[in-house]
This record gives C-alpha cells, structure tokens and sequence, in this order.
C-alpha cells in the first residue's frame, strides 16, 4: 500500500530519486491550488504536495465543514493510505482553506476540481453534463485574478470545454492572460493513491501556441518529480479532453459485456466466472474488468457515457450515440433483473419482509455511494413493500439516508425511518431477515459467520451474491437457498450429466 516516500533505491529513476529525498523547503519555487477539495481534489493534492516539497499547495472549498474535515484526524473521504500521507504533509506544504480568492492571486497554476453532474434540467438533461460550478469558477478566477494564470482542467468535462472557458476567462476588463490545460484524472476509488503514486500515464493537453507549450512544460515539470517522462503524455486540448471520456466508456464496455453474458449463463447452464477465466486468459482481451456484479456505480462511469452519447448526438452521430447508451441500458437492466430475481425467489412477495443488504458502497475500499447499486436494488425492493436493512462499514447512515431522497429511491408517501434502517453490526442487520443480499465486495464479508446468520434469519433463508465472493457450496451446505449474479442455480441442465434425464 501507498504510504509515505520509499527509499531511493526501490526507483531508480534519477528524478524520482532526487525529489523523494528532498527536504520540506521554505522557498517554494511553485505554488498551486485547486479549486474542490473532494474525491479527485484532496488526494491529487496531498500527493503532488508530497512528491514536490519545493511546491506550495492549497486546497480550497467553499464548503467549511468539508474544509474543516480535511484539517481534522477525521478525513471527509475514506481511501488506503491517503489519511498518512495528509499527516505528513499538512500545513507543511499542503494547506485546506475556504479562502479562495486569497489562494488564486498566490498562485500561478490552478486546477479546477469541482462537481461535473449531469444535468437535470434543459437541454441535454439526463446525459449531458452541467458546468454551472466549472463556469463560476472560472469567473470567479477572472475576476480576482492579479496576473497571468495557468487554469487547469481536473473535473471530466465535455470536448471543448476548455475553448468554452478560455473565452469566459479572458474577457477580463484587465487584459490577464489565462492558458487552459486539460490535465484529466484517471483514478479508480479504492486504489487511488496507489494510482496516483505510479500512474500509467498523465495526460496534459494544451494550446500549440508558444504561451500553450509553456504553460503545458510548466506542468510537466511538477509530475516529473515522480513520474518517469515516457508516461507523461503532450496532446492537444481537444485530445485529452475526450481521451478521459473514452477511457471510462470503454471500462464500462466490458463491465456491461460480462454482465449481459452472466444473465446468458444463468439460463444456459454455464458459469460466468468459467467463462471470464477463459476469455481472459487470451492476451488481447486481457482479465481486467471481467468481473460480474451487479452493475457498476460511481462518480464517472453513467456519467461520462451519457456525456459522450449526448456529444455524439450533438454532432449527428446516431449511430455512435445509439452504441455507447446500451452500455447504460444493460447496467440499468442488470440492477434491475437482480432485484426481480430476489423477488421471484422468494415466492413474488416481499411485502413486510425484512431484507438484509450488505454495502452501500459503490465498490470496496471507498466510502463513496454515487451511483451505487444498492440504492437502485432497493429502490426497486421498496417498491414492493419490503423493509430494508443496511450495514456497510465504511458509510455513514446520514450519507445513506440522503442518497434515498436524492435517487428518489423512497416510495411515495413513506419516510426513510418507517421502511429503511441502517446497522453498525452486520449480524444485527441479518437477525430476522428473509434474505441477504451482497451488494459491495468488501472483502470483510467474506470471513462472516454465516452459520450464526442463519440461525438468526427468517426461513427458508436466502443469500443473493451480487459481487460472486461468497463461497456458495458452504452457504448452501448451511441450508442458505443461494442466488449469484452467472451461476447456473435453479438451471435444469447445471452440467452435462444432466442432458441424460
């Protein structure tokens, strides 16, 4: 795991191993702030500040509880290793704030790191993304502005953006020059300091122009502290903008491929986790994101999908629109046929019974519930008249109660309390439940006695494994009536033997 600066000799690369010995300098030769102290902001931050102790960094917010957090023991966001590496460098060189116009006139590079959601209103709602936050920001810059600025693209934002910004950044009444980079994030949650310790790739898109060359060699000069130049990569604006839109659609891709191929296999007889094995073992497919669940969640994914289709559409493109929506609709239909086959499951009724759903979580190692399955699953569960349990343990119910009113996942004429509650004990969740439903792959999950949840549950008792890492031959031997996301349970042909009956 990612946590403090290794010696020199783990990377031999001559920058690196200058830089990571450095000591804390007074004299900044580079200041930067970032304008969002949230999930992409806070950690891309605290590792610059950590790998660049000749760099001055403020992370500023107009939200005071969340600043207050990030200069607390208690971060705002949970990801490994990112609580050390704030210890180390705060109020060193790293610095969270809400004095924003004070942080813009300080420094000379600012990444804009704010809030891209998609819109929920006017043109384009329900796929395009809204800029409301990215535009006063960059306002606000051209107002306080002191001299000549290098602006930088941090949040996903929609291809030319940035020739959109520029323009609302230099119609500043003082003549400043303002250069906009596209310098996209392509971390995954749960392994985000990890990334950001040994990327890929940074991707840093410019003008071509002498003032655009020079403002992209200034950035490159700040990841060169740790990153090794060939993985560091020049584009033009145009590129790196929708460079970080593809890469998640094509991540989303395979999710949406494997999981229309696991509702294949439950009604053939095959296995899904059989079959990712074996086409993953072919070099030009490769194994990552081959793995069945019960639909991908998160900030970006739906997001940056439904941004291309509506980019696509913009330009004419039906066909190409058409193409990448199905990616949503089979997420969409994945959460919503897993929802329908616990229902079916347990005899078409659900009303009054008690559900157990293990993770709030849109994936392990991340408090983060944007998008996340389990709302949509329990949306659907309410529906129904269902009473829901929650236990997740990295998710606070205050964060799991307002993601049922935001997704409107409550049924119409009931409050949370009456029809949701949320457990700080995974077995005190389970305890008279009709079913428990595995929505996070924690791995804690795995190491559960499930023996003791079952003597506390109502019977029959069902398990429906959403994220397949259940070992489904033990719960079963235990007396559990199993369900997972590509198994072939219930199939009449489960193995060739039973052709012959």
């Amino acid at each position: 795991k990612f946590l403090l600066p290794e010696p020199a000799t783990t990377h031999p690369s001559p920058i690196r191993a200058r830089t990571q010995l450095a000591p804390m300098s007074t004299d900044f030769k580079t200041k930067i702030c970032c304008i969002g102290a949230g999930y992409v902001g806070g950690p891309t931050m605290a590792t610059i500040a950590l790998k660049c102790p000749d760099v001055k960094v403020h992370v500023v917010d107009i939200n005071p509880k969340q600043i207050a957090r990030w200069n607390s023991d208690t971060l705002p966001i949970y990801e490994p290793g990112l609580d050390a590496v704030v210890k180390k460098v705060r109020n060193k060189n790293l610095f969270f704030s809400t004095k924003i116009d004070e942080a813009i006139q300080e420094c000379e590079i600012i990444f804009v790191s704010v809030n891209t959601p998609t819109k929920t209103y006017g043109v384009g709602a329900g796929r395009a993304a809204d800029l409301k936050n990215w535009e006063l920001a960059a306002r606000n810059i051209a107002k306080v502005a002191n001299g000549p600025k290098i602006i930088v693209e941090k949040s996903t934002l929609p291809v030319r953006t940035a020739h959109s910004m520029r323009k609302v950044l230099m119609a500043n009444d003082r003549k400043i020059h303002f250069e906009v980079l596209s310098n996209p994030e392509f971390l995954a949650e749960g392994t985000a300091m990890e990334d950001l310790d040994m990327p890929d790739r940074v991707l840093i898109g410019g003008m071509t122009t002498k003032l655009g060359q020079e403002a992209v060699q200034k950035l490159v000069d700040v990841y060169a502290h740790w990153v090794p130049m060939e993985r560091i990569i020049t584009t033009n604006l145009w590129s790196s903008e929708l460079s970080k839109l593809v890469a998640n659609a094509f991540l989303a891709q395979r999710i949406s491929s494997i999981n229309s191929i696991s509702e294949l296999c439950e009604a053939t007889g095959a296995d899904v986790q059989e079959v990712s094995h074996a086409i993953g073992k072919d070099q030009r497919i490769g194994k990552r994101f081959l793995n069945a669940s019960v639909g991908f969640g998160g900030s970006c994914f739906q997001k940056d999908i439904l941004n291309l289709v509506y980019l696509c559409e913009s330009f004419g493109l039906k066909e190409v629109s058409e193409y990448w929506n199905q990616v949503v609709k089979i997420n969409d239909h994945q959460k919503h046929r897993f929802a329908t086959k616990m229902i079916k499951s347990m005899f078409n009724t659900i009303s009054g019974k008690k559900i157990a759903l293990m993770g709030f979580a849109f994936k392990k190692d991340t408090g983060d519930t944007r998008e996340t399955a389990s709302v949509y699953v329990a949306k659907h569960l309410l529906a129904e008249r269902a009473k829901v349990s929650i236990y997740d343990p990295k998710v606070e119910k205050e964060q799991i109660e307002f993601d049922f009113n935001y997704y409107k996942a409550l049924t119409p004429g009931r409050e949370f309390k009456e029809c949701v509650t949320v457990e700080t004990d995974p077995y005190k969740a389970a305890e008279g439940a009709h079913a428990i439903a595995i929505m996070t792959e924690w791995d804690e999950f795995k190491k559960y006695d499930f023996k003791k949840m079952y003597e506390s549950m109502a019977k029959p008792a069902f398990i429906f494994d959403g994220r397949l890492i259940l070992d489904h031959a033990k719960l079963q031997d235990i007396g559990f009536t199993v369900y997972a996301i590509g198994k072939p349970y219930g199939v009449k042909y489960q193995n060739m033997d039973d052709l012959n009956a």
